[in-house]
């Protein structure tokens, strides 16, 4: 077992199996859920600290709470958060804050998918709270747990491919940067990039990001103001979009003690903004009567970049390393989550013996889609931003006002889908992956806002309450899952009828559990909500097949985990449309 310690040069390890250059929220999601799974990890991350001075990322959305869940962290961000569901849920568009010039223009409700008690789309909902927060739990996990071994002050500068090892014996040697100009090397079998934009693993193999860059850049303002919170004339919102004549941004409380954050949008990237300007920044979007104390500014622009690969060999790229996106929407570190929640379990899988090359050529296939249409939706956003909708009118008295803020209400139905994002966030599916085995049934059209719960296969396991407090997620276990309707067992255990799946998974070392299902909380049958009588779910919570048959089952079982192909993807469509044919309204009981 290894030993954790936040290790000093001394310390340092020769070799590990897993090599995860990065400490922030993909690459310690990533080692926590590597653990969880039994296998070791080194992480290297050059910040001895957290820096609270720079929140950047506030949005912990619903897809990454559950992941958060699924390795028990959920209600401990939760704890840690400064900002509680209960305090608000919304997002205000609105003239000003205070004073007579304030006039709320349109108020976006359960934004982020906020929404305090019981959540229908997931086991959790939505969390506004801090990057550095969020990295606090994590590191605070890292820190308890035997499996990850956590280097602080250390920056990885090169990764090499041993010479003489190729397949899945190749190591890799990656060359780490410490204090005082210490030098060490590390072999690995395998190397995650979560090194963020600069990523030096990425450099290291010779891919560079492809995209652009917004026109015009931003600066974010962490600020304290004893005042503010009682001087607002509006109803409490997570954020406060501000359409100002002279400057437009956003504003929201860090927490409930006084701490705000504000990104003012559209600043030339050439003006240099100290803390006078920034105080007067402030004050535009707040009110001029408000005490401000500017605590740190951040300048940054939205830029819009992709990695063309994200695998050569043993070595990925996860996060910021793979993709850049802007943050409008709050996809940014979630889409980064997401990657790691990906790549775990199928890394896991093979150090297991059980994963075949086919899992691990799927990362790219299926998560690389899901970052390009993350990055397309988030552009289209930030071309609607604060300041595009500003307009002296609307500060005017009388008709002419209400005329012009009637308008702007109107325009703004351009950001739901900046706030109302379900469809992106749970809508993506990986129906095109090797290691997916596809029924011939429509997918879900994706649509940034609307959300289709679908079985399909590729798409996530549609949610659903098995009563007031367990969720169909709960019976989920680390391995795969097969799912079957109680009322479809004809009065047989799961375990009998569908025993050539356990018979498959324990030849070939698959982790399989089978579970049967009664109705749901709200009387849906689950044959009604999937589509099929069972649906093999993988660990990451995705659907990898549907169907009735025991055998197309077991079939499904080898095909994700990648280690059988059962011919061409035609070929598995037509066997089985065979079995739906002989079995479409029960499961076959062999």
């Amino acid at each position: 077992m290894v030993t954790h310690s936040f290790a000093s040069p001394d310390k340092l390890p020769a070799e590990t199996q897993v090599l995860i250059s990065g400490g922030g929220p993909s690459g310690l999601f990533l080692a926590l859920d590597l653990a969880s799974r039994g296998i070791p990890s080194l992480v290297v991350e050059p910040r001895n600290s957290v820096d609270h001075a720079r929140p950047r990322a506030k949005t912990t959305n619903a897809r990454t709470m559950t992941h958060l869940r699924r390795l028990g962290l959920a209600e401990a961000l939760r704890a840690a958060s400064p900002l509680p569901v209960s305090y608000s849920q919304d997002v205000s568009f609105c003239t000003g804050l205070t004073g007579p010039a304030a006039h709320e223009l349109r108020r976006f409700r359960h934004a982020f998918q906020l929404v305090p008690g019981r959540y229908g789309p997931q086991p959790e909902c939505g969390q506004q709270v801090p990057q550095p927060m969020l990295e606090e739990v994590l590191r605070a996990a890292v820190a308890g747990s035997p499996l990850v071994t956590m280097a602080t002050g250390w920056s990885t500068e090169t990764v090499e491919a041993v010479a003489d090892a190729t397949g899945p014996e190749a190591r890799y040697t990656t060359l780490l940067s410490g204090p005082s100009g210490a030098i060490h090397s590390i072999d690995a079998g395998f190397v995650i990039g979560a090194d963020g934009a600069s990523s030096a693993v990425r450099r290291s193999l010779g891919i560079r990001l492809e995209g652009g860059s917004a026109a015009l850049s931003n600066i974010s303002i962490l600020f304290r103001s004893s005042g503010l919170a009682a001087a607002v004339e509006l109803d409490p919102a997570v954020q406060y979009w501000v359409v100002g004549a002279d400057t437009s941004g956003m504003v929201g409380p860090v927490d409930l003690k006084g701490t705000w954050w504000a990104i003012i949008q559209g600043v030339n990237a050439r003006e240099t903004v100290n803390t006078a300007r920034a105080g007067q920044m402030v004050r535009s979007l707040v009110g001029d009567d408000v005490d401000i104390q500017v605590l740190a500014t951040d300048p940054w622009t939205a830029r819009m970049l992709l990695a063309p690969k994200y695998r050569r060999g043993g070595v990925f790229l996860v996060g910021d390393a793979a993709h850049l996106n802007p943050p409008w929407g709050g996809h940014g570190f979630n889409t980064c989550v997401g990657d790691a929640a990906n790549l775990a379990w199928k890394i896991a899988a093979v150090l297991d013996g059980w994963g075949g090359n086919a899992l691990l050529d799927s990362y790219e296939a299926e998560r690389r889609p899901v970052a390009a249409r993350t990055i397309g939706d988030a552009a289209a956003n930030g071309k609607a931003l604060a300041y595009h909708f500003a307009d002296p009118a609307l500060l005017a008295d009388g008709d002419a006002g209400a005329a012009a803020r009637h308008a702007a209400r109107e325009a703004l139905t351009v950001k739901q889908s900046e706030f109302d994002s379900l469809g992106l966030v749970l809508g993506y599916a990986y129906g095109d992956s090797p290691v997916v085995v596809p029924d011939g049934t429509p997918i879900p059209v994706e649509d940034p806002i609307v959300y289709v719960p679908s079985a399909s296969p590729g798409a996530l396991l549609p949610h659903a309450w098995l009563d007031r407090s367990a969720s169909v997620y709960d019976l989920l276990g680390k391995g795969f899952t097969l799912l079957v309707d109680e009322a479809a067992l004809a009065g047989r255990p799961a375990a009998e009828i569908f025993a050539p799946v356990a018979q498959n998974g324990s030849r070939n070392g698959i982790p399989v559990a089978i579970a049967a299902v009664g109705p749901f909380d709200d009387g849906t049958s689950p044959s009604e909500l999937w589509g099929a009588d069972a649906v093999l779910v993988r660990p990451d919570q995705h659907v990898a097949w549907r169907g009735n048959s025991a055998e197309a089952a077991a079939t499904a079982l080898a095909v994700a985990a990648g280690c059988s192909w059962q011919g061409n993807r035609e070929q598995q469509q037509n066997q089985h449309n065979e079995q739906k044919g002989r079995a479409r309204a029960h499961v076959v009981v062999p």
